[in-house]
């Protein structure tokens, strides 16, 4: 293991490089990243279009922000139980289930928020 930098900026440096890496490997690797991707594209101008207000705008552009945090966490937990093997084991399935669930949850939010923004 290579030591830490103590220089604040250089840590601020290379912490945004392996964020990007991590984006990358996720956008790579994950097909419900990517598409959660394309439908954040989709839904930024059309948040810009529909929301009556700048903070409405952000809210429903922070919905789907929300749900693409929670699936590269959901990611991050699916490569760390495959890592430790192949064998089936209940608290491996259970931790991807609950990975998955709280994906899940955040879409149905994005959902609530959306039409709550949109129906009068």
């Amino acid at each position: 293991m290579k030591p830490s930098s103590t220089n604040p900026v250089t840590r601020l440096f290379n912490a945004t490089l392996f964020s990007f890496q991590g984006l990358r490997a996720a956008f790579r690797h994950e097909q419900a990243f990517r598409l959660e991707v394309y439908i954040f594209l989709a839904l930024i101008p059309l948040a810009l279009y529909l929301g009556d207000s700048a903070f409405e705008q952000a809210v429903m552009v922070a919905s789907w922000l929300l749900v693409m945090v929670i699936e590269l966490i959901n990611s991050a937990i699916e490569a760390v139980v495959d890592r430790f093997g192949g064998e089936q084991h209940e608290l491996s399935g259970r931790a991807k289930d609950i990975g998955s669930a709280a994906v899940m949850i955040a879409v149905i939010l994005s959902i609530v928020i959306w039409l709550g923004a949109l129906i009068p």
